[in-house]
């Protein structure tokens, strides 16, 4: 029995099974004062543990298991807290006569330690930097400009031969990783064709294309540990709202190819799938509602996203039903609707150039104001080069509907309604909000949608010269 107990120690010892995280924090100028060990996790800081110090300022954060890899902070209070960087080993001293980097002193942890010396080295190049950008605005010639700026590039080869450094004498670190993140390599003109070189339109395609290809070089988005910086959502909120060419078809690729990547992290693949999908429903970019639906049927709708709660699913499945008919691009459904008079008539027998489906009701505060000054501004000067609006009264009082079409004399478009809703027109084009505004081309397929009557104007101009 001895001879197992020994054994287990000794597996123990040697490979570290159960060994947590033992942070001894010396801050003479937080004497007898609560601290914090608090961590960085997407955007967010939170706490993790909390150390009440003795009169020496000493005091331990333990824990049974590891700490997630990434940035911590030491808050000794909301205006005095520094940073730290927590990596493999997590067993060391911590010593700070203030929340400087160049008072701070670390024992037991390589990675840490270098990550304080890294902060010094840090301070002192970007105190160089703001020297130089003095003596910029003074320099009386250009000549010395010149000079000037041939150092300011000498700081960042100063640097990143630092992160070299660093890589050498910590192959594979976490903080090697942490230092370069935000790395985003330049095209290096010179490579390319002389008429590339010379014409600025190729050129800024060139540096457009050449960045969307290199992003991500020095950012490991499949790594856990970025996660755990401040690092990870602004990289991707950059990545797809500016990196990323603003067009669905040139979007979903990369976004697929990116979930791909990530899938096999659990944690990362919820947040990042997640992040694409409000991103995409709540897009700006025209038709960006496409990427919504595909990420809803292929993560969440089909059981992938294990996170997704019933609520939420149903939620995702309204804005899917709502939505899918209408992208642009798809060829607006049919309605056959009732026309003021008793009549019907059919959206796809509406012979024009371009035909604006319009969903409204008179007493909505928007509609009041948009739906005349649409008619006035747009369809009027329009209706005679190729504009037909479909104008779907939405509600089911014709009494209510009279007096609106009489006040604004709108009896020239097409006016219809459905007062017993059976054409599911609030479904097919989105009723949900009012006014709905779907733009047709001749051959009904949508072509843009949800435009303010500046934006109509402008189309029109546009496609009806």
């Amino acid at each position: 029995m001895r001879k197992l107990v020994f054994l287990v120690l000794l597996i123990v010892a040697k490979f570290g099974f159960g060994q947590g995280y033992k942070i001894e924090v010396e801050l003479p100028n937080a004497a007898n004062q609560e601290v914090k060990l608090a961590y960085h996790f997407l955007d967010k800081i939170y706490a993790r543990d909390t150390v009440l110090l003795n009169e020496k300022g000493i005091g331990t954060f333990q824990g049974d298991s590891l700490l997630p890899q990434g940035l911590y902070k030491i808050l000794i209070d909301q205006s005095k807290h520094f940073d730290l960087l927590i990596g493999a080993d997590q067993q060391f001293h911590l010593y700070n006569n203030g929340i400087d980097a160049s008072k701070m002193k670390i024992e037991g942890s390589k990675e840490s330690e270098t990550f304080v010396d890294y902060l010094v080295f840090f301070n002192k190049l970007k105190a160089k930097s703001q020297e130089l950008n003095r003596q910029l605005k003074s320099a009386a010639s250009d000549q010395e400009r010149e000079a000037i700026r041939v150092q300011q590039a000498g700081l960042n080869d100063e640097m990143k031969a630092y992160w070299d450094k660093i890589n050498h004498e910590l192959p594979g670190s976490f903080l090697y990783k942490f230092l370069v993140a935000n790395e985003v390599p330049v095209l290096d003109i010179s490579t390319l064709p002389k008429e590339v070189q010379q014409n600025d339109s190729l050129l800024l395609m060139a540096r457009f294309n050449y960045q969307r290809e290199h992003f991500w070089d020095n950012f490991d988005y499949t790594d856990e540990r970025m996660l755990y910086t401040p690092f990870y959502k602004p990289k991707l909120d950059t990545w797809f709202n500016k990196v990323l060419y603003p067009a669905y078809d040139s979007v979903k690729p990369y976004v697929y190819s990116f979930l791909d990547d990530v899938e096999s992290n659990p944690r990362i693949f919820q947040f990042t799938t997640s992040y694409f999908i409000n991103a995409s429903i709540n897009s700006n970019i025209l038709g960006m509602d496409a990427l919504f639906v595909d990420l809803a049927e292929d993560y969440y709708l089909n059981g992938k996203a294990f996170w997704a709660t019933e609520a939420s699913l149903e939620t995702i499945r309204e804005n899917v039903l709502f939505y899918k008919d209408n992208l642009i691009g798809k060829t607006g459904a049919d309605l056959m609707m009732e026309t003021y008079d008793g009549e019907y008539v059919s959206l796809h027998q509406v012979d024009a150039e371009i035909t604006v489906v319009l969903i409204y009701e008179p007493n909505c505060g928007h509609c009041k104001v948009f739906v005349p000054e649409f008619y006035k501004e747009v369809y009027q000067k329009y209706k005679d080069k190729g504009l037909e609006v479909f104008a779907i009264y939405s509600m089911d009082n014709k009494e209510e509907w009279t007096e609106f079409l009489v006040k604004h004399n709108m009896w020239d478009w097409i006016n219809v309604w459905d007062k017993d809703h059976t054409t599911r027109f609030k479904i097919h084009y989105d009723g949900r909000k009012t006014p709905g505004v779907f733009v047709l081309d001749r051959d009904k397929k949508i072509i843009a949608k949800r435009l303010d009557v500046e934006q109509l104007e402008s189309l029109m101009e546009e496609r009806l010269k």
